[in-house]
């Protein structure tokens, strides 16, 4: 029998890692896996705006009233509150004193603070506009410095129930539990069989079922399958958050334009120059990120342009140099030919944030026996039907903290460990099919189409009846092929995203309510 761990943790950004570090700390024996090559690639690298952090002039009744607005009255009291109360202060406690995490400081060395839209004040921290970088190779860096175990090229196939994968009979009878993962060496193509005490699921979310997002390719949806495969609760999956402003460029795809451009003055233009966000909102260039997106959409479609113009060069209103201020979105803007210091910044929305997903309480305890869910595979309430920008890291934050606490009280029990002798190691087909690149690529672009027409921006009951069809259609294919095939990450990644987008579209599809990140037309 091969080595059981206390816990299994699935994804490496920012929860999982805050969580795999606090056990492993406390003595807890603790292994992550992660699909790519480099653990510091993950959603969290690439956050650019910032972190809610605490601030002498702030208070936890500020902030809760600001996530319950932006996220449309429709959040979890519980998990808000939870937020509000012991979030900020973590991050002093856990990033800036514990993993030395940096952030930008002014002159006299006092910390930054700065702003986005729907925020009643400015407590965000951030590094230039590279803050999840900061985060993740700091995190990292104190993870590989006490000798975390962190397994890299590892795709997780599906979660181990006691119910569905033990030879023992009696198993059949018991609770359904998780007790550990069937996980892809993409290096050997071996698919190993991990038991664990428990399973912490941080794999991420769903952008890249989408044809247009600013996440990285490795969002897939995977945690989502694999939980609703397994049969934990999975809620509020309609609400997909669509960011306002992703660079529109012919050469640089998947690049966010920071909302924080936004709150240091940054205005959105049509085509022809004029501000619109005021016909929209009140709140102007600063309304919620569901209102803005939407807004920019229909002046898309009324102007019959493909994207609208953000220009911060005329209205800029930071202490540091543009340059500066915002070095890798310059940098990037550059490589492009835009100078935004001088001109302004084509930008279209896209598939940006999953403000659904597995259920989960304050501590990351799902539904299922041994699983816990944190970060964006998670649904713990606190974004409600939209999410207010720079909490999902310190979502992350902290339950990735509370997560490992909760843990560590309960590894103190008795354990059974001859109930894993009776996993089976993973059954290979007879006859392994060998699959066609070009197929994989065509059944990904049917399926980010599908959800880019019907269950996008703005959507219509009748066009979330083809896209529920036409995903039926596709999962019924794929999963065919998939149970006769040779495995890999690509066609593991295939499976997960078209049962992601199934349950997504059949969420949409029974709430009939226009809400937040989901519009009825």
């Amino acid at each position: 029998m091969d080595e059981i761990y206390d816990v299994l943790v699935i994804g490496c950004g920012l929860a999982g890692l805050t969580a795999a570090v606090c056990l492993h700390e406390a003595g807890v024996r603790c292994l992550v896996v992660t699909k790519e090559e480099d653990p510091l690639e993950s959603n969290t690298r690439y956050a650019q705006g910032g972190i809610i952090a605490w601030k002498e002039d702030d208070d936890p009744s500020r902030l809760k009233h600001d996530i319950l607005e932006a996220g449309t009255r429709c959040s979890n009291i519980d998990a808000v509150d939870e937020l509000a109360s012991h979030g900020p202060k973590l991050v002093f406690d856990l990033l800036i004193d514990r993993f030395g995490t940096q952030f930008s400081r002014d002159a006299h060395h006092n910390l930054v603070y700065t702003e986005e839209a729907a925020h009643s004040c400015r407590r965000i921290l951030h590094y230039e506009d590279r803050t999840g970088e900061q985060i993740q190779s700091s995190l990292l860096r104190y993870a590989q410095n006490i000798g975390l175990n962190i397994l890299s090229c590892h795709t997780a196939v599906d979660l181990i129930t006691n119910n569905h994968h033990s030879r023992d009979v009696q198993e059949i009878y018991r609770p359904r539990e998780v007790m550990g993962a069937y996980v892809l060496d993409c290096r050997t193509g071996k698919v190993k069989r991990i038991c664990a005490r428990k399973v912490v699921l941080a794999s991420g979310g769903i952008g890249n079922l989408y044809q247009h997002t600013t996440n990285p390719v490795g969002a897939t949806g995977d945690g989502i399958s694999m939980a609703y495969h397994a049969g934990a609760d999975i809620i509020n999956s309609e609400y997909v958050q669509f960011h306002p402003t992703s660079l529109y460029h012919r050469d640089i795809k998947r690049f966010l334009i920071s909302e924080s451009l936004r709150g240091e003055g940054a205005r959105l233009v049509d085509v022809r120059g004029n501000h619109f966000m005021q016909e929209y909102s009140p709140m102007g260039d600063l309304a919620p990120r569901d209102v803005a997106a939407r807004s920019i959409f229909d002046r898309m479609g009324k102007d019959g342009t493909e994207y609208v113009l953000l220009d911060l060069a005329s209205h800029y209103r930071g202490k540091e140099p543009i340059e500066q201020r915002f070095s890798r979105i310059y940098s990037t803007c550059l490589e492009g030919g835009i100078d935004i210091t001088k001109e302004p910044i084509p930008v279209v929305p896209a598939a940006h944030y999953f403000c659904g997903g597995i259920k989960a309480d304050l501590a990351g305890k799902t539904s299922l026996e041994h699983l816990y869910a944190l970060g964006e595979v998670s649904c713990t309430g606190v974004h409600g039907a939209n999410r207010l920008a720079s909490t999902s890291l310190l979502e992350a934050l902290l339950w990735g903290w509370n997560c490992a606490e909760e843990i560590i009280r309960e590894n103190r029990g008795p354990f059974n460990g001859r109930r894993f002798a009776h996993i089976p190691e993973w059954e290979v087909p007879t006859v392994q099919e060998e699959f066609d690149p070009l197929l994989i690529q065509q059944d990904w672009k049917a399926i980010q189409l599908t959800m880019w027409n019907y269950v996008g921006i703005i959507r219509t009951r009748k066009g979330l009846r083809r896209a529920q069809a036409d995903l039926s259609y596709y999962a019924h294919r794929i999963i065919q092929f998939y149970q006769g095939a040779q495995l890999n990450r690509d066609i593991i990644e295939l499976r997960h995203a078209v049962t992601a987008a199934g349950i997504i579209a059949g969420s949409a599809l029974r709430n009939p309510r226009s809400r937040g990140c989901h519009y009825i037309r």
